[in-house]
């Protein structure tokens, strides 16, 4: 055997497990079916941890946010993601946002020049039956390995729909009638001196009619066997919420509290009042020649979003360099199947990483991966392995998937203080705080107490 580990899938948490163990002196193989001749339904290019929804890890607060907390966990672990997501990084106010092509650059390079990772474009099939495996293989798993993880977990797959938002060029947005802005004029270092986020404003009647094209749109036909899929509210169709109610929109990605429109200023609101209803665009690569809608996933048909999306002001005359989208993400029930060290119950030389565990978004299936990668590397260098305490984002969401939730029940789950240990006798307006301080602590120790196990 020319490697310790093979690890199937070069997505975002096979290329951060991949990294975790090269790191620690052992044999990889990466196997990503991209540049074989196979692609997706959903990715664009054959690059390893390649992003294809959002440009955004969210929050990078980690000093009151839950994913805040996991970015500096990571960083703290030499997460890859994180390194090449500090080159890539764009502005996008207290979040973190990279440009996508260069992101995927910098980790495919990364990879590709460590001695210890060979990275191999083909397809597999089915699970190996021996030796060391990680399966990363995300939302989109291939038909024929889909079918031996469901052989194998004795379960049948679950499914959801995963959105995704369109993209416009900078230079087609009108900005005599939008402006550049954050919420409540928080803003990065890497801002520009007005704020991170275009903003498009609607009046009341603007709104209305908008709101009604999005139910009456064209929407992409459904096949007999995902009629029945429930979607992820993290990441709804943005017709589909405008279908829970007149106002949702406004007080999701819609809202437009703590947005002061230059254009339309009074004596009594000088520096501009708040507009009804506001579209956000943000930043999407590096030269911010490109801007993605935020929350504006959808699963309507091209011409429809073209003819209604034009109807947002200062989008009137958009070029869009991407349109929105729709593919299933399939995960396994893992509080059912997996270990507390994410090993197939029923075959333990096999671990699940990422989306497919029914972890959600790009930093959890990043942690998850890289936590892998601990694991592997502890079970081959003969160490005990030690979960993160529950306290920490990353023992949190990894205790959620394998013993937290229901199974009858399970769902995709992005890091949230929900999934930690309550805080009941800390003040609720402390808690976050609290939980981000008792999480440092807690991770510090633990990463001191793995520190000293012998190899």
């Amino acid at each position: 055997m020319t490697h310790d580990v093979q690890i199937i899938g070069g997505g975002l948490a096979g290329s951060e497990a991949a990294w975790q163990l090269a790191q620690r002196g052992f044999k990889v193989r990466l196997s990503e079916m991209r540049g074989g001749g196979e692609m997706t339904a959903a990715h664009q290019t054959d690059g390893l941890a390649e992003l294809v929804c959002s440009n955004s890890f969210r929050s990078d607060d980690d000093e009151r946010n839950a994913v805040g907390l996991l970015h500096h966990e990571m960083r703290r672990l030499d997460s890859i993601v994180m390194r090449a997501g500090e080159v890539a990084r764009v502005p996008a106010g207290s979040a973190m946002a990279v440009d996508r092509d260069l992101f995927s650059a910098e980790v495919e390079k990364a990879l590709q020049n460590h001695p210890n990772v060979t990275i191999v474009r083909e397809r597999v099939d089915t699970l190996p039956e021996a030796g060391l495996t990680i399966v990363a293989t995300g939302p989109l798993t291939a038909a024929n390995l889909a079918e031996s993880i469901v052989s194998a977990t004795g379960q049948d797959r679950l499914a959801f729909f995963d959105a995704i938002a369109p993209i416009v060029h900078r230079d087609s947005i009108d900005m005599d009638i939008s402006w550049i802005q954050s919420r409540w004029d928080k803003k990065t270092e890497a801002s520009n001196e007005d704020g991170d986020y275009i903003n498009c404003p609607m009046t009341k009647e603007q709104y209305l009619a908008f709101h009604q094209g999005l139910l009456d749109g064209e929407k992409t036909e459904f096949k007999d066997w995902e009629k029945d899929t429930p979607y992820f509210d993290g990441c709804m169709p943005i017709e589909v919420m405008a279908s829970r109610g007149i106002d949702t929109l406004r007080y999701g990605p819609m809202k437009p509290v703590g947005l002061d429109n230059p254009r339309d200023t009074t004596p009594e609101f000088p520096q501009g009042r708040w507009p009804y209803a506001v579209v956000q665009l943000r930043q999407d690569n590096k030269l911010g020649t490109l801007w993605n809608m935020v929350g504006f996933q959808t699963k309507m048909k091209y011409g429809a979003q073209t003819e209604l999306f034009k109807t947002i002001p200062g989008l009137e005359n958009a070029e869009f360099a991407r349109l929105g989208g729709l593919h299933r993400n399939t995960f396994i029930n893992s509080p059912l199947v997996l270990d507390r060290q994410l090993r197939l119950k029923e075959a333990g030389h096999i671990r699940f990483a990422g989306q497919i565990t029914g972890c959600e978004g790009y930093v959890e299936s990043s942690a998850v991966g890289l936590l892998t990668g601990m694991m592997a590397a502890a079970e081959l260098a003969g160490q005990d392995w030690q979960s993160p305490p529950p306290t920490t984002a990353m023992g949190a969401l990894l205790a959620h998937i394998t013993i937290g939730a229901e199974a009858d029940t399970y769902q995709p789950m992005n890091v949230n203080f929900g999934l930690f240990p309550p805080l009941h006798t800390v003040k609720k307006k402390e808690r976050k705080e609290a939980y981000t301080s008792r999480g440092k602590a807690a991770f510090g120790n633990w990463l001191n107490a793995m520190e000293s196990v012998p190899a």
